[in-house]
């Protein structure tokens, strides 16, 4: 509650509001444990931030938060004897990170930094109140606290998170304005929060970050990428990716995507490739299974970020994107690699992009088994990942064509399971290997081993099995014309 509605309110009301806020919180056995330690020491502890928020809103809490007015030299004499691991390479910003019977906690000394505003580095400054440490946190939600040590908790909310949590509003302590230029990454994280708590930015808020947009480019690729991994993988991703877009700050991040607003679709329809984009990411969500799937969503949400650069209007007046698969294959493994996305993220995003439209070939199921060999042998381990992303990527309105499509890939996966029990579909090789190319043709290792190698794998996808005297026949007849 904020100092000046806690005026205008009856102490006693104030008091009953902190214990049923107390009655909500379920303090981990080791956070009392802890707080028992700095008691005795003479110290206060607070269980802060974060860790707060989501117990007030039930989430699972697996990292302890908290903050006290002991130094970093205390906390770590407080904490030997009773951590059972101990890290102090936070303790230039007055961070010590333990764990203690599988649970990690971080103590943070006091803080009231200023910040150089050239950087995001703060210039670091132990405070001495819990109100000071408060006031400089980056959201209202995290400005709230719960002192553990003393004769009896306390619940601190000097700047009404409670409330603003309450209502779904996200909102900085301080002037938005400030705690954006002290450090801009919060308005990664106010776009972030909107993804994970479904919780929406004040006017004030969006306005700052719309103006401020652009002192993103102080912060590291890497610490973006972070806070757009985690918006991606949030409950309400559609809603963080608007954000964005909307306050300018996807221009510096995932500026194809806001791009993606001047193509309509190929169907001509009301709506533009940036909408249907967003809604194929929501039903590949519905689509998920073992929870939030980063390379599904990506690949979603950018599978056609090539439509803008190989849009064309043809004679008959309609509009073509030839090839946009190829195109944003691309440009989508461009735009991870500068967010330094690992190899894997990067190839695996990149090849479902590049895949997505195969499909659409597949027509009325006039497929070869050939071609239904080599879309599985294409996607590998990817294809679960692309069965949810070609469905996803049907929103058109006419109900009869949308359900014809996923009759259509209904048949296709039929036909690749028929094909897995009859063959070893999903690991599929020549019927020789190098080995036996080398024996049959008398050959020592070397690029001719390597064509002869891809002719028999190429004739595998085209027949199916063969047996070991089809296969000899067949690298016989390839040698007779190369060797």
């Amino acid at each position: 509650m904020s100092a000046a509605v806690a005026s205008t309110v009856p102490t006693d009301l104030v008091r009953a509001q902190e214990a049923a806020v107390l009655d909500m919180l379920r303090v981990p056995e080791v956070a009392d444990d802890l707080a028992a330690r700095f008691t005795a020491a003479g110290h206060t502890l607070y269980l802060v931030g974060g860790s707060v928020r989501d117990a007030l809103l039930g989430r699972d809490v697996s990292d302890l938060d908290f903050t006290t007015d002991a130094r970093p030299e205390a906390v770590l004499a407080l904490l030997e004897g009773w951590a059972e691991a101990v890290w102090d390479t936070g303790i230039a910003f007055g961070t010590v990170g333990a764990r203690r019977h599988g649970e990690t906690v971080e103590i943070t000394t006091f803080r009231a930094d200023a910040y150089d505003r050239v950087t995001r580095n703060p210039i670091v400054a132990f405070g001495h109140t819990i109100d000071d440490d408060l006031v400089r946190r980056d959201f209202t939600v995290n400005a709230m606290a719960v002192q553990l040590t003393g004769s009896e908790r306390r619940f601190v909310d000097p700047r009404g998170g409670l409330a603003a949590l309450a209502a779904g509003v996200l909102d900085t302590p301080a002037a938005p304005e400030a705690s954006f230029a002290d450090d801009p990454l919060r308005m990664m994280r106010a776009a972030r929060f909107v993804s994970q708590l479904g919780l929406t930015p004040t006017p004030r808020v969006v306005e700052a970050m719309t103006a401020m947009a652009g002192e993103l480019s102080r912060i590291t690729r890497e610490r973006v990428q972070t806070e757009l991994s985690k918006l991606i993988l949030g409950r309400y991703p559609r809603r963080g990716i608007e954000q964005m877009v909307d306050t300018g700050l996807a221009e510096l991040v995932l500026p194809e995507v806001p791009a993606m607003r001047l193509a309509v679709d190929e169907h001509m329809q009301h709506k533009d490739v940036y909408v249907h984009s967003l809604v194929v990411m929501e039903q590949a969500i519905d689509r998920e299974t073992d929870g939030p799937d980063l390379v599904l969503r990506l690949a979603a949400l950018l599978h056609d970020i090539g439509k803008p650069a190989t849009r064309r209007k043809e004679a008959d007046g309609k509009v073509s994107f030839h090839h946009h698969e190829v195109v944003g294959a691309k440009m989508t493994r461009k735009r991870l690699r500068e967010l330094r996305y690992s190899k894997a993220v990067i190839d695996e995003v990149s090849q479902l992009v590049f895949l997505h439209l195969r499909f659409h070939g597949y027509g009325n199921g006039e497929w070869t088994d050939s071609a239904v060999r080599r879309y599985v042998t294409d996607a590998g381990p990817l294809l679960e990942r692309l069965h949810k992303l070609v469905r996803s990527d049907s929103t058109t309105r006419n109900k009869r064509r949308a359900a014809a499509l996923q009759r259509s890939y209904d048949g296709l996966e039929a036909r690749i399971a028929a094909l897995r029990e009859q063959e070893e579909l999903d690991s599929i090789r020549p019927d020789l290997d190098g080995n036996a190319i080398m024996e049959l043709l008398g050959m020592k290792p070397g690029p001719l081993v390597g064509k002869a190698y891809k002719h028999l794998l190429a004739v595998r996808m085209e027949k199916g099995p063969l047996t070991r005297e089809e296969a000899e026949a067949e690298l016989r007849a390839w040698a007779a014309e190369n060797l």
